[in-house]
């Protein structure tokens, strides 16, 4: 009979073990969340959120089962211009009073190959939420030299910020706008396992 529970237990731990979550945390130190959109059609202008957090957790190597969840501080904002920032943090765009966080839930993270993956997943600006999928490479894993395991990644991808009422534009007598309405998504990501 102790044999019959002893091999139970051993089973039942073997399997919390297989089925364990990994829990990784965003090295902020080493990542960046950065946009770029078009400005009077002839160049870009480049911005970043300073705060930002989010929780991966991923019982696979390869991250293919990870649940994913990101969250980006509006009022963070910053294009290196005070007035521009103010203005994108009003209503005009993202009203950051009424909606302070962007956010991101991961659906699905399916691998190409052995670097590339597609991230899909449900992406809410203001009160507008609109399945996404994004470019994902995986630079690998590796220990630091103060043995903590890190993972890179690098994330990319396109919104058109019209389908999350971010609407304000000016016209120029040619007939192009001040401001595109293509946003270019770059996101560094250094995770370290917990």
């Amino acid at each position: 009979m102790a044999k019959i529970r002893f091999f139970a237990l051993f089973t039942i731990l073997a399997v919390i073990s297989i089925n364990a979550q990994t829990k990784w945390t965003i090295d902020k130190a080493h990542s960046k969340v950065q946009f770029a959109v078009t400005h009077l059609i002839i160049s870009e202008v480049n911005g970043l959120f300073k705060s930002f957090d989010g929780s991966i957790e991923a019982s696979n190597s390869d991250f293919t089962d990870a649940k994913i969840n990101f969250t980006v501080n509006v009022a963070s904002i910053n294009t290196e211009n005070d007035g521009r920032d103010k203005h994108l943090k009003s209503d005009d765009f993202f009203n950051a009073d009424k909606f302070p966080s962007i956010t991101f839930k991961g659906k699905s993270l399916k691998k190409i190959d052995d670097k590339n993956y597609k991230l899909t997943g449900d992406f809410t600006i203001r009160d507008v939420t609109k399945e996404i999928t994004l470019d994902v490479v995986y630079n690998g894993s590796i220990k630091d030299p103060w043995g903590n395991t890190k993972a890179g990644f690098k994330i990319l991808g396109e919104i058109n910020r019209f389908d999350y009422n971010l609407k304000w534009n000016s016209l120029m007598e040619a007939g192009g706008a001040v401001v595109g309405k293509t946003v270019k998504l770059v996101i560094d990501l250094e995770l370290q396992k917990s």
